[in-house]
């Protein structure tokens, strides 16, 4: 499936849902249908999506071609990892080395909240997630979209800030929009909630911490 032919898709499965067939190409992918996004992100789409504090940018994080078309368009070295979160532990358990089990245990006793951990990647966590990183950024959310989301989809998600990199975050959809406009599949039409920053992140392991 090519990359037209996913936005394709995930705009005019939220637009039948709707019942919307005036709105134009672009201002489409602007929907309030939350079966709509989780739809799109099974179909390997790049969505945007509110979060505790801002948009963020999300896709199925197995999905090599979804998560670079992030990248691309943060204009974010790979290298630099990206943030999965999730509605509940066991959809992270995959991407975590179950060897320090009480890393673990640390940063699940702070969730579900706006607590982003490091904690040691498993062998199996894909590159284009955790950088050139031995540890992956990861995070159980409470606020409820994203947790119905992630029911919805059946994944964890990608979460990245909906900017360019060196930009301030984006907090409205309509800025989403200005802004990624084509280059997003789906924009879900929603307020972020009352957070006044971003998430912590914290090293599981040393204590250190690298946000908040």
């Amino acid at each position: 499936m090519t990359e037209n032919s996913t936005a394709t898709g995930c705009a005019n499965h939220a637009r039948a849902k709707a019942g919307d067939v005036g709105a134009t190409p672009i201002a489409e992918r602007l929907t309030k249908d939350l079966a709509a996004a989780a739809h799109c992100l099974k179909q390997g789409g790049v969505i945007a999506y509110p979060t505790e504090y801002c948009f963020g940018l999300g896709c199925d994080p197995a999905n090599e071609t979804a998560v670079r078309r992030i990248l691309a368009m943060k204009e974010r070295p790979w290298e630099q990892g990206l943030i999965v979160i999730a509605d509940q532990t066991e959809r992270l358990r995959k991407l975590i080395d179950q060897e320090q089990p009480e890393l673990l245990a640390k940063a699940a006793a702070s969730w579900p909240g706006p607590y982003t951990w490091l904690l040691p990647a498993s062998a199996g966590a894909a590159p284009w997630l955790k950088g050139n990183h031995t540890s992956i950024a990861v995070r159980v959310t409470a606020f409820p979209l994203v947790r119905q989301l992630c029911r919805d989809s059946g994944m964890a998600l990608v979460s990245t800030s909906a900017n360019r990199s060196g930009r301030p975050p984006l907090r409205t959809s309509k800025a989403v929009l200005a802004e990624f406009g084509a280059e997003l599949d789906l924009i879900l039409d929603e307020r972020v909630g009352t957070a006044t920053q971003p998430s912590t992140i914290r090293d599981a392991a040393t204590g250190r911490c690298l946000r908040g």
